[in-house]
C-alpha cells in the first residue's frame, strides 16, 4: 500500500544523523505519521474505486432492467441480476476499508486490516454463486428453449452490460494492484465474469435471430466454464493472502536491502505478511558480537529504514539484532528451533 518513507535524497543525509540519535535516546515507533498517511490514502483510493464502480454498475443494471421489461428476455434478466449483485459486492469491501482505518487496540493489536481478506472470501463465494446461477440458467434454457423477443434491444443492452463491467473490472483490478488489495482485485475479476455473461446474452440473441434457439443456452454453458476459470484465479489469490503468502521477489528484495546495511553481517529469519493492503516485515539480522546495545540498535534502525525504502507498500518493520556466535558457540536461533522441533 505504502512505498515507505518518501524523503528527498538531500534531506536523507542531514535528517539521518538526527533521526538515528533520536532513536537511540527515545523509544521509536514503526508506524510513523507519513506511513499512516499513505495507508489512509490507499484506503481512500479503494473507497473511491468502490463508489465509482458502484455508480457505473448501478446505471448499467438500471438500463438493462428497462430493456428486460420491454423484451421479457430471461437471459437479460439474469445478466441484470448479475450486474446488480456485482455492484452490491462493494458493500463488504467498503466495510473492510472503513474497518481498516481503525487504530489497533489491545485486543486487535495488528489492527483491522485483515477484514479485507474476509471481504475477499465473500467476493469469491459471490463469484461461485454467479457461476452456479449462470450454469443453472443455461441448463434450464437448454431443456426448455424459448425465443428471444426484441433482439436488437437485447443486443444493445448486452453490449452496455459488457462495456460497463469491463470498464469497472479494469478500474478495480488496477487500483487493487496499486494499493495491494487482493479483495479489490478479486472484485474486479468478478466484474469481468459478469461482462462475459453479457457477451453470452449478445451471442445467444444473435443465434436466436438466426433461428437457432439453442444458441443462448449453449453459449451460456461456455461462459459458465469461463466464469469457473476466473473463480479459480480469484480463489487462489484470496487463499494465498489468507495464508500470509507473499511474492518471493519481495523477500529477495528485502534480503538484498538488508545485506547492503553497514553492520549487518547476515540476514537470519525474515518474514513478510499482508495485513489488508499493508505489508509488514519481521526480521533478525546478525551483527558483530562486540557491539554495544546502542550500536546494535542503531544497525537495526538503519535496517528498518532500508526495508521501508526498498520494499513497496511496506508500512512497518520489526528488526531484531543478534550477536554473531563465537567460535564453537551455537547460534541461539538454531538451538531454539532444534528444541522446538524436538
Amino acid at each position: 500500500m505504502s512505498d515507505g518513507h518518501h524523503h528527498q535524497h538531500e534531506h536523507e543525509h542531514t535528517h539521518g544523523r538526527r533521526h538515528r540519535l533520536t532513536h537511540l535516546l527515545t523509544p521509536h515507533s514503526h508506524e510513523t505519521a507519513d506511513k499512516l498517511d499513505s495507508a489512509l490514502e490507499s484506503s481512500a483510493r479503494g473507497m473511491r474505486a468502490l463508489w465509482v464502480s458502484l455508480a457505473v454498475l448501478g446505471a448499467t443494471a438500471v438500463a438493462q432492467a428497462v430493456v428486460v421489461v420491454m423484451s421479457g428476455s430471461v437471459a437479460l434478466l439474469g445478466d441484470t441480476v448479475h450486474n446488480a449483485a456485482d455492484a452490491l459486492t462493494a458493500v463488504p469491501l467498503g466495510i473492510a476499508f472503513v474497518l481498516g482505518r481503525r487504530a489497533a487496540t489491545r485486543r486487535f493489536t495488528y489492527g483491522y486490516g485483515r477484514a479485507e481478506d474476509l471481504a475477499g472470501i465473500v467476493i469469491v463465494l459471490t463469484i461461485a454463486a454467479s457461476a452456479a446461477f449462470a450454469g443453472w440458467t443455461a441448463i434450464e434454457r437448454l431443456l426448455d428453449p424459448r425465443p428471444v423477443q426484441h433482439v436488437p434491444a437485447v443486443a444493445v443492452a448486452a453490449l452496455v452490460g459488457f462495456a460497463g463491467n469491463e470498464w469497472v473490472a479494469r478500474y478495480r483490478i488496477r487500483v487493487g494492484r496499486d494499493i495491494g488489495s487482493a479483495a479489490l482485485v478479486a472484485d474486479g475479476l468478478h466484474a469481468r465474469t459478469d461482462g462475459f455473461t453479457s457477451l453470452a446474452v449478445l451471442l445467444g440473441a444473435g443465434g436466436s435471430a438466426l433461428g437457432w434457439q439453442l444458441a443462448d443456452p449453449v453459449v451460456g454453458l461456455a461462459i459458465t466454464a469461463a466464469i469457473a476459470l476466473v473463480l479459480r484465479d480469484a480463489a487462489r489469490e484470496v487463499f494465498r493472502r489468507v495464508m500470509d503468502a507473499v511474492d518471493p521477489t519481495l523477500v529477495d528484495l528485502a534480503e538484498h536491502a538488508l545485506r547492503e546495511v553497514e553492520g549487518v553481517r547476515e540476514v537470519g529469519e525474515l518474514r513478510l505478511r499482508w495485513i489488508g493492503h499493508r505489508l509488514r516485515a519481521e526480521v533478525a539480522v546478525v551483527v558483530d558480537g562486540d557491539m554495544t546495545v546502542r550500536q546494535s540498535h542503531a544497525v537495526a534502525v538503519e535496517a528498518e529504514h532500508a526495508l521501508l525504502h526498498a520494499v513497496p507498500r511496506l508500512t512497518a518493520a520489526l528488526v531484531h539484532a543478534d550477536p554473531a556466535p563465537l567460535p564453537g558457540e551455537d547460534d541461539p536461533h538454531l538451538t531454539l528451533a532444534h528444541h522446538t522441533a524436538a
